[in-house]
């Protein structure tokens, strides 16, 4: 199976955004592709970037809603599993950093939202969004079983695990990741472990162009069930970054083949209880 990472700018035109996604799509269909994933904030300036922004309130929308419906109709066009990234305004009134997950009729399968919301400088995101509801689904796709950590979840394992838990064969990452935010290939090296100690594809789809006070890096990447690195995106250019893989190799990775098999889940609930700060043995 072929996948895609839509790697794009959010200029200042939205409508524009939009319709250059809604092509890009058919640009990786025509190629072969049968999903495809959209980095975070896809077609919006990153304004968590800036402190406070009334207007941002004004650019969340629904699920489904204008901008998914045309996602979700373009996907069902194109016969796309596409992972799309917005900001939602919930019907609890409350906003939120949301993947809406389409299957390649365009049926809305679910929606994943953030659910660890961080706040330090250019990455005011705590003013912005409410923390995630939903868990962390993992979606059955046309092509298989999917999960979704967007861009903040990835840092936690617990999460990145219970996506395996729950049979995962590929876990796609929008991202915001800007120019030096991770030194020294960090932020990489995490999503490799991660994929290896779960034993599925891990695909980490990241913004990319110079912003206000940010210069998202692109950079985009898939990672196999065994760690490696199998395609990349460049740097600081608009991409579409292809990857062949092979969901059933997952069953038998290290991870499923071994570390899942001497798991001590038996032991593990009593560490989790115990774990909040300052905890001690």
């Amino acid at each position: 199976m072929k996948i895609a990472l839509i790697q794009q700018r959010a200029g200042p035109d939205r409508a524009e955004n939009l319709e250059r996604a809604l092509s890009s799509m058919g640009t990786a269909a025509e190629a072969g592709a049968e999903l495809v994933a959209f980095a975070e904030l896809a077609l919006d300036g990153f304004f968590p970037q800036r402190e406070n922004d009334p207007a941002a309130a004004e650019l969340a929308e629904p699920i489904p809603g204008p901008t998914a419906d045309r996602i979700a109709a373009r996907a069902g066009e194109l016969g796309l599993v596409t992972v799309f990234n917005q900001y939602e305004l919930g019907a609890d009134g409350l906003r939120y950093d949301s993947s809406p997950v389409f299957d390649a009729d365009g049926r809305l399968l679910g929606v994943t939202r953030m659910l660890h919301i961080t706040e330090y400088a250019c990455f005011h995101e705590q003013g912005y969004y409410a923390q995630g509801d939903t868990n962390a689904p993992v979606y059955e796709t046309a092509v298989g079983r999917v999960g979704v950590a967007i861009c903040y979840d990835r840092h936690y394992p617990e999460y990145m695990r219970r996506l395996g838990e729950l049979g995962a064969e590929l876990v796609v990452i929008p991202q915001a990741g800007s120019v030096g935010e991770w030194p020294d290939g960090l932020y990489e090296a995490e999503v490799r472990v991660a994929a290896f100690q779960n034993g599925y594809y891990a695909a980490l789809c990241n913004r990319v162009g110079e912003e206000e006070r940010l210069t998202f890096a692109g950079e985009s990447f898939v990672v196999d069930p065994e760690g490696i690195v199998i395609a990349r995106g460049p740097e600081l250019e608009e991409a579409i970054v292809y990857a062949d893989i092979e969901t059933a190799v997952c069953a038998s990775s290290t991870a499923r083949r071994l570390f899942w098999r001497d798991r001590r889940p038996d032991v593990y609930a009593d560490w989790v209880e115990r774990s909040g700060a300052g905890a001690r043995d």
